[in-house]
């Protein structure tokens, strides 16, 4: 992985630094013989270098200079604006050594960007980590994407199954209302015929038919509840007050009076709750 990032940034520092001392070579050759003209492209990639090596000398240790940085930058722009010059006063292929002027400019920029790496790298333990971290995040949420999908899944059968005997008991409720209007129907017709009240006479005593007595319609809807009858024959006061008291007093401490009913129900004996508080009273 550091090889992508630090080999083109050697390339692109190579090739800057032979169109500086190429360029340097031809340009100041005309006027200054060409030993010195040398020596100048030298001093300006030599100064670009030394520059670039201090700072990642730097950079390995930890450390950063401000004007390190600064000076390097300087010697980069000074390589870029040597061939802009020298492009502008080319008389051939100027657009040519303008096209190339940016190389040293994007030199450091890549040296730039290869720092940068660095300062964010991580080592293949901790990557793992990381990776690790990340499916076991996917996994979890591909598990509980596929819980609600379940759920709703099971939700939507429940409510279907819910809707659909609903709908059936609806069904049987609408056939019930139906038959039973039919057969209200027909006996409430039965009840209004003309050959109501003979029919009726003929089955009970000899009337006419203008006075035969009128049988009711069955109830169709709530209905009072009927009293429930005594079991057994009724007990005068003074036997109920009797057996009550022989109740009552049958354990030591006195029974409450819920027990005593309890007990006098059990015994077979027959009264009403209101008859049988009255006697409880009565004796207590």
């Amino acid at each position: 992985m550091r090889a992508k990032t630090v080999l083109p940034a050697v390339a692109m520092t190579a090739v800057s630094m032979v169109l500086t001392l190429a360029v340097v070579v031809m340009w100041l050759g005309t006027a200054v013989p060409w030993p010195v003209a040398l020596v100048v492209g030298l001093g300006i990639d030599g100064g670009w270098l030394a520059t670039l090596a201090y700072e990642r000398r730097l950079a390995a240790q930890g450390d950063h200079s401000p004007v390190v940085t600064a000076v390097g930058w300087l010697f980069g722009l000074l390589a870029a604006g040597v061939l802009v010059a020298h492009a502008l006063t080319a008389e051939s292929a100027a657009g040519a050594w303008l096209a190339v002027a940016w190389l040293p400019v994007a030199a450091k920029a890549l040296w730039l960007v290869h720092g940068l790496w660095e300062r964010t790298a991580l080592t293949p333990g901790a990557l793992g980590a990381i990776r690790g971290i990340q499916q076991e995040a996917r996994d979890e949420a591909a598990v509980a994407r596929a819980r609600l999908r379940a759920e709703a899944t099971t939700e939507e059968t429940r409510l279907t199954a819910v809707t659909d005997a609903g709908a059936r008991v609806a069904r049987v409720q609408a056939r019930t209302s139906q038959t039973l209007s039919r057969a209200w129907s027909t006996l409430e017709a039965a009840r209004d015929g003309e050959d109501t009240g003979r029919a009726l006479t003929s089955v009970t005593h000899r009337v006419t038919p203008d006075v035969a007595s009128r049988w009711e319609l069955p109830v169709w809807g709530p209905s009072e509840p009927v009293p429930a009858l005594e079991s057994g024959p009724a007990l005068t006061d003074e036997a109920l007050d009797t057996v009550v008291e022989q109740i009552r007093t049958s354990e030591d401490p006195a029974l409450s009076y819920r027990e005593m009913a309890t007990r006098f129900r059990a015994a077979g004996h027959a009264a009403s709750e209101v008859r049988l508080r009255a006697a409880w009273k009565r004796v207590v």
